[in-house]
């Protein structure tokens, strides 16, 4: 028995059917995961993904890893990385790095979770403060053993410029003679920068080498330049100062006779400006001096954007301020 016509052309027409759907399905698929391959290397390029906290961690990767990475900095000039809190774009961004680069030692209090659960996850890690000899590092107190503004030594942060170009090429074997001369030439540039400094601070009276500011950023940098240094809040700026403690600061500027306080771009200026009116009220003026780059880099075109612009741009504010 024959099957009738119009049968045929409704089996035909639903095979059709089924057919194109299929290879609708199969084209959809492969488009798919071809954008997907193709993101991913647009993304990388076959470079290494590398994300940095501080404008001083980023700077110094850039200076190492130039066009062989592609870097990511988290952290903007004027932002405090004590208060910084990680946003979802910030963690999803942690998540795609194959390197995260931070400075450690309570520095990024607010983002350790997140950075804890980053290596977890396999994600190389690396704080910079924590991998440093202990005997170089500034102890504090019981909350923060360690001083961790350690970039403000340059010869100390050298080391830890030497711990990022030696992750880059365990990551990374095939640009390993690229890290290697680039951190040759940025080293050297430290360390003109580093005999530069010198050279400025030499000119500041004995009795006059008081660095005052208002949070503890700069004991590595009193260290390493041979100048007293007081943070009226410590190390983290989320403490604060008592009156009893101003007025003290005030004492000691009165009797020292020093000139110049200076303020933070990253750092509220009140507690500063309190102690300049103390020192007021005893009839004594000191100025502010300017304004220093502590925990973040300055503005583009600032001269202080680079690591050693800002450490450039502190001494000479430092020498002005406080030099006869």
């Amino acid at each position: 028995m024959l099957t009738p016509t119009h049968d045929i052309n409704q089996s035909t027409r639903q095979h059709r059917k089924t057919l194109m759907l299929w290879c609708a399905i199969i084209v959809c698929a492969l488009f798919t995961l071809t954008a997907c391959e193709t993101g991913a290397d647009a993304e990388s390029n076959g470079k290494l993904n590398v994300v940095a906290t501080t404008g001083q961690i980023t700077d110094a990767l850039a200076n190492i890893g130039g066009d062989s990475i592609n870097l990511t900095g988290l952290l903007g000039p004027g932002v405090d990385p004590h208060l910084y809190k990680p946003t979802e774009s910030n963690v999803a961004t942690f998540s795609s790095a194959d390197l995260i680069v931070y400075n450690g030692l309570d520095l990024e209090a607010q983002m350790y979770r997140v950075l804890e659960q980053m290596d977890d996850r396999g994600v190389s890690v690396l704080p910079i403060g924590d991998n440093l000899p202990d005997d170089e590092l500034l102890n504090w107190d019981a909350q923060f053993p360690n001083d961790p503004h350690v970039w403000n030594d340059p010869l100390l942060w050298s080391q830890g410029i030497e711990l990022m170009r030696d992750r880059l090429i365990e990551l990374d074997p095939e640009n390993a003679d690229a890290y290697r001369a680039n951190t040759e030439s940025y080293l050297a540039e430290i360390e003109a920068t580093h005999n530069e400094v010198m050279a400025l601070l030499d000119g500041i009276p004995a009795d006059r080498r008081l660095l005052v500011t208002a949070h503890d950023a700069f004991g590595y940098f009193g260290r390493t330049y041979d100048l007293d240094v007081i943070g009226l809040q410590g190390i983290s700026t989320e403490s604060e100062a008592s009156a009893a403690e101003v007025k003290d600061l005030a004492d000691l500027i009165v009797a020292r006779n020093i000139p110049a306080i200076f303020i933070e771009s990253s750092v509220s200026p009140k507690t500063i400006e309190a102690v300049q009116a103390a020192v007021r009220a005893q009839d004594f003026d000191v100025q502010i001096g300017g304004s220093l780059y502590s925990d973040a880099l300055g503005e583009e075109g600032s001269g202080a954007d680079t690591y050693i612009g800002m450490i450039l741009s502190n001494a000479q504010t430092l020498a002005t301020a406080l030099g006869e």
